[in-house]
């Protein structure tokens, strides 16, 4: 019997301390009582976390069963409750998502982002309805942007097309106008997930010349009828993002989960690797698979890939697409 209390202990305590974490992270992101009234749930809930955790060291398992169930129960029923909105006030940036038909061979994208940034604050936003034909669907790159960690950057994908187009699709936290992007947020329901397609002067000189953020950008070896099943995809994509909303989860459903589900959709045989959740990996992952050049070392790929000058010389010029694009 004591051998059987002894496991129960080793196992009920680091699985208690594990509810407790989780339960508290969830309370301080979702709880709408304002700073100091979720301060004091919190005091509540800690306080309940240690007379449970004291009980099952005491070896008194059942005793802390009878308190830690229902409380399990009752944050589990809670947080079913908590779903995704379409209708909130959203940040200028994200406060369209992009849709999109298909007639023929003719894609018309509503709410193509096209702001003019001058500064993160300072912009002039524009939304665009913009067509493109499949036919002329010519590119697709992956450019990845690096702003602290070198295990995680942000993706995007951009469609070129035979005129000098380019459109850059990007699944990102739809977080309203007082909300900063958290990574540990992401797990706990605090993001909605937009789909934003956008001018390559937008949304890659915001991340070059306004954030100053490292850019790279990787050419990506795929057949016509591939870019077009993926550019397709990302509008089926965000279509059903405009009509029904969906959380953005930091590991399971973000910018690169989002590209890998759509490719494996279309190519099933890709393999999952973990460099798909540290997409700042990414580069390495695609290098293996020969997705992007691989005929040199893959140091000099990364090298000649980042962007930033190139960015902060053509700056807002017309012709940026093709200034980044530049040896």
């Amino acid at each position: 019997m004591f051998i059987l209390r002894l496991i129960g202990r080793i196992i009920l305590v680091p699985v208690s301390v594990l509810v407790f974490i989780w339960g508290g992270f969830a309370l301080w992101y979702q709880l709408p009582f304002g700073v100091f009234g979720t301060i004091g749930c919190l005091i509540v809930w800690i306080a309940i976390a240690f007379s449970v955790l004291w009980l099952e060291i005491k070896g008194r398992s059942f005793r802390a069963l009878i308190v830690l169930v229902p409380i399990l129960l009752g944050l589990l029923y809670w947080w079913s409750t908590i779903t995704p909105s379409l209708t909130r006030i959203w940040a200028d940036d994200v406060a369209q998502t992009v849709t999109g038909t298909l007639s023929g061979n003719q894609v018309t994208l509503s709410n193509v982002r096209n702001f003019e940034w001058r500064t993160r604050e300072d912009f002039t936003p524009r939304w665009e309805v913009r067509t493109y034909n499949m036919e002329d669907l010519a590119s697709v790159d992956v450019f990845l942007s690096y702003w602290s960690n070198p295990a995680i950057a942000h993706t995007l994908v951009s469609f070129g097309f035979k005129n000098g187009e380019h459109v850059v699709f990007s699944a990102e936290i739809r977080k309203e106008r007082h909300e900063a992007f958290s990574e540990i947020g992401g797990f706990f329901k605090e993001f909605e997930l937009a789909m934003i397609a956008a001018d390559e002067r937008d949304i890659v000189r915001l991340r070059t010349n306004i954030r100053k953020e490292d850019v790279y950008r990787y050419r990506i070896n795929m057949k016509p009828e591939m870019r077009q099943a993926l550019f397709l995809s990302y509008v089926d994509n965000a279509n059903r993002l405009a009509e029904k909303a969906s959380f953005y989860n930091t590991v399971t459903a973000n910018c690169t989960t989002v590209i890998f589900d759509m490719i494996r959709a279309i190519t099933p045989d890709i393999p999952i690797d973990y460099r798909v959740i540290f997409s700042g990996y990414l580069p390495s992952y695609l290098y293996d698979l020969g997705a992007i050049d691989n005929q040199k070392p893959l140091s000099e790929v990364e090298k000649s890939a980042l962007i930033n000058q190139r960015a902060i010389n053509a700056d807002t010029s017309p012709d940026f697409s093709a200034r980044i694009r530049s040896d």
